[in-house]
């Protein structure tokens, strides 16, 4: 399987605020990974990170995606290279209509441009697969939706969008069990339809009962803890993160139980 994601390396944080200490992380093309850990792990910062968030900077290491190096490259660019984020908490933009905001960034991916009868179809063939009344289509982007209804939005993007990597953070958050069935449809749909790369960022393993996972990666404290095979998700729904925190401890990442507390994490 060729390399599409390769970070390096990579140490990042906010002002002031070291949070990713020396990530390495390295994604096929087609593969799909799990990226987990406990509250605080850094698990959303590698995602923000890779996808070019500007709350964040790298302060050493390197991202390449797909043999460019994009280290240094803002977030439209690394969407148009073919890497998509679906957000915790999806924000709501007033006055901005889901149908118009779909057609318009549709129409900055030259792979994507078609006809205006076109486009429609496809849009609606897909809100039909996600159980997704085509009446939102004409509402403002996620305003007044709710919590399921914001990610199937986000499933509509991903189908329509084709990313070569997908990086889903806490997509199940939330989510009653029909609406995380859309989601893993949406999910499952992406994954044949466009072959493409998963990086899916979660502390439960709800979702990833329906996923056919090749790695799993473990974070604690901004330190990637271990690498291994999708057994290590029943391990993990078994026992916990306390094992990876005892690691962390033992290699001075993280204070002891009634120590001083080391650097926080965001989640």
């Amino acid at each position: 399987m060729a390399e599409l994601l390769n970070v390096s390396g990579v140490s990042a944080g906010t002002e002031g605020k070291p949070i990713l200490h020396g990530i390495d992380l390295t994604v096929g093309e087609g593969e799909c990974h799990v990226l987990m850990g406990p509250n605080g792990a850094g698990k959303s910062t590698l995602g923000h990170v890779i996808m070019g968030d500007p709350t964040y900077r790298v302060t050493s290491g390197s991202i390449n995606f797909a043999g460019a190096d994009l280290t240094d490259a803002s977030a439209d660019k690394r969407s148009l290279a073919g890497i998509f984020i679906s957000y915790q908490a999806p924000v709501e933009v007033p006055g901005v209509p889901l149908y118009s905001f779909l057609r318009t960034i549709c129409q900055m991916r030259p792979e994507l441009k078609t006809t205006a009868r076109k486009f429609r179809k496809r849009v609606g063939e897909i809100a039909d697969q996600l159980d997704l009344d085509q009446s939102f289509l004409m509402r403002e982007l996620n305003v007044g939706f709710s919590g399921g209804e914001k990610k199937k939005i986000e499933m509509l993007q991903l189908l329509l969008l084709q990313p070569k990597l997908a990086i889903l953070d806490e997509t199940d958050s939330g989510l009653d069990v029909d609406a995380l069935g859309v989601v893993s449809r949406g999910i499952a749909a992406f994954r044949e339809q466009c072959d493409g790369a998963l990086i899916v960022i979660t502390h439960n393993t709800r979702i990833l009962e329906r996923l056919d996972v090749d790695k799993t990666h473990v974070m604690v404290k901004g330190h990637m803890m271990a690498e291994g095979p999708a057994s290590l998700i029943s391990k993990i729904d078994a026992n916990g993160f306390g094992a990876y925190e005892q690691m962390a401890v033992e290699k001075g990442y993280i204070a002891a139980a009634g120590a001083a507390p080391a650097e926080e994490a965001d989640a």
